[in-house]
């Protein structure tokens, strides 16, 4: 999976907190104007959209003259396939799932066993989709059914 640039994740997190998974998206200048701090042209906008659908992070659909966009994953379901990628950067998985587990707070430990907890009991399969395959045949995002 690409990491994103600063201004792809600003746009992401445009998408991410502004728009709910059953709106039909927003348009360029809508993204555009929530980006007010960042003064941005109206093609910077449309370009960095265009990339992102380009890479499968956003799905747009014609509305007259215009595209609406909105995110094709949450922004759970990016940064957890981000996880996975690092995983898989080399060297023992186990060891970075160790050293990674040291490093949680206590909070944050209590929710992974939950949660592997609900995976062993098999709870939580029906709450979450399994990673499906993007055209490149690698795992594409998995949004959680939470997260609507």
């Amino acid at each position: 999976m690409t990491r994103l640039g600063d201004l792809e994740r600003a746009v992401m997190d445009v998408l991410w907190d502004n728009v709910p998974d059953t709106s039909d998206g927003v348009t360029v200048r809508e993204v555009a104007d929530a980006l007010d701090g960042r003064e941005l042209a109206y093609t910077t906008v449309m370009t960095v959209l265009d990339r992102l659908a380009g890479k499968g992070m956003v799905q747009r659909q014609r509305e007259g003259r215009a595209w609406r966009y909105r995110a094709t994953a949450s922004r759970e379901a990016y940064i957890a396939r981000l996880m996975l990628d690092a995983l898989d950067l080399g060297g023992s998985r186990d060891a970075a799932l160790v050293r990674f587990a040291r490093s949680v707070t206590g909070t944050e430990a209590d929710v992974l066993r939950a949660a592997l907890g609900a995976e062993a009991a098999g709870s939580l399969t029906d709450r979450v989709e399994e990673p499906r395959a993007d055209r490149a045949g690698q795992p594409a995002l998995a949004d959680e059914a939470t997260d609507r």
